[in-house]
This record gives structure tokens, C-alpha cells and sequence, in this order.
């Protein structure tokens, strides 16, 4: 697959232990069906410190207290447009979240050459 050099970065903020209707956890769900809708790739990260729009507390990582629902971002490179229709697909399953969109210039996107 080849990127424009002018790419979008798409970033979803949820939590860790967020979940669908159907009990699937969101994050996994998010990235599957990025796969599925043929984007260039996506990425999760697991905060280890922070809170959002719901939070009571801040969620942190401590040795004593290990957090089941720490902050999570999904990042995904690609065009505008291809990010936009993803976005439009999933908005409606994220209950709690915050996504942003924003311009990223892309320097290589390759595959491992065999």
C-alpha cells in the first residue's frame, strides 16, 4: 500500500476495560475492524496515567494497585477521507471517548522486504 506524503493521524481516547453492547472489549473491536475497512494500520496504547470527560479519579498505574480500566489510545494513519468513513462507522459504538483529527506528514510506510 502506498500513503500520500500528506497523511491524517486519527486518535481515539477510551479506556482500557471499555466494552460494546455484545461484551467485546471496544479497543480490540476498533483495531479489527480497521483491518476490515482496509486502513493503513493502527496501533493501541496503554496509558499508564490520566482521566477523561467521566472520570471521578484520575486512573494511575501503581506496583501495589494494578488499574483494570487504564486510558487507552488507538492511533491510526491514513487519508483524510478513509479516516473520516472509519470514524463515521465506529463513533457510534464509543460511549464515553474523545477522537481527534489531525494532520500528519508521512516519511515511509513499507513493508519488511522477504
Amino acid at each position: 500500500m502506498l500513503l500520500q506524503k500528506e497523511g491524517y493521524l486519527l486518535r481515539i481516547f477510551i479506556g482500557e476495560s471499555d466494552r460494546r453492547k455484545n461484551g467485546e472489549l471496544l479497543y480490540e473491536w476498533i483495531v479489527r475492524k480497521a483491518k476490515e475497512e482496509g486502513l493503513a494500520g493502527a496501533t493501541v496504547l496503554r496509558g499508564i496515567m490520566g482521566f477523561g470527560a467521566n472520570s471521578r479519579f484520575i486512573h494511575t498505574f501503581k506496583i501495589e494497585r494494578l488499574s483494570e480500566d487504564m486510558p487507552v489510545v488507538i492511533e491510526m494513519v491514513d487519508t483524510r477521507g478513509n479516516l473520516e468513513r472509519f470514524l463515521d462507522m465506529v463513533e457510534s459504538e464509543i460511549g464515553a471517548g474523545l477522537a481527534t483529527l489531525e494532520k500528519a506528514e508521512v516519511r515511509f510506510y513499507r513493508e519488511e522486504k522477504q
